[in-house]
């Protein structure tokens, strides 16, 4: 008679303990199967004469509906900023090469260039001037506008300098100072720039990159304008 020796012939025919492998994207949660595969098991093991009461069922089935629902919830809401995020950067991107108006008096400029701008203010004004400085606070042009009345008043810098020449290529400013119930004010200053290109700043949102080097968040654009914001001389 043959003899087995070791327990290693009998490996093959013992019973092995499975293993039981969580689905990657599962993550550990419960999901509506399993609860209820959980119900059926608290339902076949229960105590007989200390039957689950009715309420205590709806409230446990109650309880997993609405981790249920939040968690579909916050999953669509998920795809909703996700495609909000890709509309807002689809509408920035036709911005590219159009003029836009934002709350910033200072600006870039090349030479045998012009630009345009707007003075805000909420009362009349009279004998208002409007001020062009370099980047050294110097006076390089005074443009005379008068009396404008309350909202907004566009105008045109033409680029040269208060001797009739182009002004250099550089950064400049406005400075817009006026007559408001008698007294002298200055007056609140924006600039159309145009725009260079667009970033997608991720949590940041989205940046306009603007003529002279500087940047905006697309939410502070105060208006968008057809043409550019500058134009030769």
């Amino acid at each position: 008679m043959a003899v087995v020796s070791g327990s290693g012939a009998l490996d093959g025919i013992r019973w092995q303990p499975e293993e039981v492998k969580v689905a990657e994207q599962d993550k550990g949660m419960l999901t509506q199967a399993d609860f209820f595969a959980l119900l059926v098991e608290e339902l076949s093991n229960q105590d007989p004469t200390k039957p689950v009461d009715n309420n205590e069922m709806i409230s446990q089935m109650t309880a997993f509906s609405t981790t249920d629902g939040v968690a579909e919830l916050n999953s669509q809401f998920e795809t909703f900023a996700s495609s909000m995020a890709s509309s807002q950067a689809l509408e920035a991107s036709s911005l590219v090469g159009r003029s836009v108006l934002v709350d910033d008096n200072v600006f870039g400029l090349n030479e045998g260039e012009s630009v345009r701008g707007k003075v805000v203010t909420e009362q009349p004004a009279s004998n208002v001037n409007i001020y062009v400085e370099n980047i050294a606070g110097e006076i390089i042009q005074t443009v005379p506008v008068g009396d404008i009345s309350a909202g907004g008043f566009v105008f045109n810098w033409d680029g040269q300098t208060s001797s009739g020449e182009a002004a250099q290529t550089g950064a400049y400013r406005f400075r817009i100072v006026g007559l408001v119930e008698g007294q002298a004010s200055e007056l609140q200053a924006m600039t159309y720039r145009k725009v260079d290109s667009v970033t997608l700043a991720g949590s940041s949102g989205i940046l306009l990159n603007l003529n002279g080097g500087s940047s905006m968040p697309l939410a502070e654009v105060v208006e968008v304008s057809e043409g550019s914001s500058t134009g030769t001389g």
